[in-house]
């Protein structure tokens, strides 16, 4: 029996953010299976846009990203929940984080 690893990603993937919950920092993971344009946004429970991450061409594989719970300003943000928008091509993904005070 012969176990093949491929590295190169097969589909486009957001995995969830670690530590959740978090205080003051979190990870965020992606794969992406080619070159892509890519855009991640952080949205508060009442659906206003926190934070921009991440809106340009990134290249193939697993990327990480942290996100250290400001707004596009430098603001610290409240505890509460989050909501982390990933999008790449048509491939669109949610993922829930909790900050904690």
């Amino acid at each position: 029996v012969s176990i093949e690893y491929n590295p190169t990603p097969t589909f486009y993937r957001l995995h969830q953010n670690y530590p959740n919950p978090f205080n003051p920092i979190t990870n965020i993971q992606f794969e992406l299976p080619k070159n892509e344009q890519v855009k991640i946004t952080i949205y508060d429970i009442m659906g206003s846009r926190i934070k921009t991450l991440l809106n340009q061409k990134q290249t193939i594989g697993t990327q990480n990203i942290q996100w250290d719970a400001t707004n596009d300003f430098g603001v610290k943000q409240s505890g509460g929940i989050y909501f982390l928008i990933f999008q790449a091509r048509d491939f669109k993904q949610t993922k829930k984080m909790i900050l904690l005070d």
